[in-house]
């Protein structure tokens, strides 16, 4: 048996990666690394849209150091395994990841693992994605709506903080509770695993990003 159980987080800064962590520390994992993919084109995180300096409070409130990744487009695959291969020889034999439910989400994270001698732990498998983000608001996580996809769900949702009554507008609204098709994506910044809560600024102002989404400013 593995009583070191050393692990990575494949962390986005949202609700779902957040929430990985914390049932990867109940399962008595021990979280090494955080590790955040951003884009060489823009400089912000994939599908969050973060700047490296939330994603490096963030880290810095939970206690536990990130781990940048820089890639193009094309080369964001290599550039995973890369950093992963260097966990390995660091020790790290886990990574936790926080997909739900969607297969080829699962099979990418297997393969890239697989290759570098990890394996893929997902503590939200197949849960009901509903009573995920219950479980994340019991727990006390405090999070915020940062990106929306404007075709599923109104940009007005943009800044809130998800909550009981959120989730009800958003049912209402027909988009995923849980947001797992896309329909928006979140920031926390407080919880049960942060030391302190990471003290973060939102713009009121929505930025249009590209035909389908839309943005507020997140800052330190």
């Amino acid at each position: 048996m593995d009583i070191n159980k050393n692990c990575f987080i494949s962390w986005s800064g949202g609700k779902d990666s957040c929430l990985a962590l914390y049932k990867a520390l109940e399962q008595v994992y021990n979280p090494k690394k955080l590790l955040t993919m951003f884009s060489m084109e823009n400089g912000i995180s994939s599908a969050h849209r973060l700047k490296k300096e939330i994603i490096k409070a963030q880290a810095g409130a939970v206690g536990i150091e990130c781990s940048i990744g820089e890639a193009l487009f094309n080369d964001y695959e290599e550039v995973f395994v890369t950093h992963l291969k260097l966990f390995k020889e660091q020790g790290i034999d886990y990574g936790i990841f926080g997909d739900i439910d969607l297969d080829e989400h699962k099979q990418w994270e297997d393969r890239v693992c697989k290759r570098a001698s990890i394996a893929a732990v997902l503590p939200l498998w197949q849960k009901d994605r509903k009573e995920l983000v219950r479980e994340f608001l019991n727990a006390g996580f405090k999070a915020k709506i940062a990106v929306v996809n404007t075709t599923m769900l109104d940009s007005r949702f943009l800044g809130q903080d998800l909550s009981f009554s959120l989730m009800e507008e958003i049912e209402a609204y027909g988009a995923d509770v849980c947001g797992e098709n896309g329909e928006y994506h979140t920031v926390v910044y407080d919880g049960p695993i942060f030391k302190k809560p990471v003290d973060l600024k939102f713009g009121t102002e929505i930025i249009p990003v590209a035909e389908m989404w839309a943005q507020i400013e997140v800052s330190i």
